[in-house]
């Protein structure tokens, strides 16, 4: 897994293989921070990274100067890895938090400008992403809601769903507050 961009472009990272994850191939990801780098400034941005996994899509937001990155994980061994790698990297503008997904959302009171989910493609409530952030105003009026999937998850009849992007096996599927 490497970072593509930002100040530790280029940088490898080698997560334990012993972690329970499923991270973001680099082809998809270089293609999703193509689409968010001709709408967002990154340097002033709030993110969310919620089944944060090894923290490569947060790895890759703090390389790029976002002002604060929150990276959501259950797992003890995700959560550990993503603070090792934050030490090592100096990435002050990153936070690690060790939680559940769906309760870090019903007691969080943040505004963010992106929220990016990667849940297990199979994870039973995946469709209640989109519920859970907006019905609790989590994203910023001119934020969007990213969330990766397999081919078994569609959201197109979302009412705040906005486009979907396909890349290989990998699907991400974006939402944005109405107005």
């Amino acid at each position: 897994m490497r970072i593509i961009g930002g100040q530790h472009q280029r940088r490898l990272i080698h997560p334990p293989s012993s972690l329970p994850v499923r991270p973001t191939t680099d082809k998809a990801k270089e293609a999703l921070f193509n689409v968010l780098n001709n709408h967002f400034d990154f340097e002033a941005l709030q993110v969310l990274d919620l089944f944060a996994g090894t923290g490569n899509i947060s790895f890759e937001f703090a390389s790029r100067g976002a002002i604060e990155v929150v990276a959501v994980d259950n797992s003890p061994g995700c959560y550990r890895f993503i603070r090792q790698v934050k030490d090592q990297l100096d990435m002050d503008n990153l936070v690690p938090v060790r939680a559940d997904a769906f309760r870090y959302l019903s007691a969080c009171s943040t505004s963010f400008d992106i929220i990016f989910a990667d849940p297990p493609y199979d994870l039973p409530q995946i469709t209640r992403i989109p519920g859970e952030v907006f019905s609790r105003n989590l994203l910023s009026p001119s934020g969007w809601l990213i969330i990766e999937h397999g081919s078994d998850t569609g959201f197109e009849d979302h009412p705040l769903f906005f486009r979907k992007k396909k890349y290989s096996k990998v699907h991400f599927s974006f939402f944005q507050t109405a107005g």
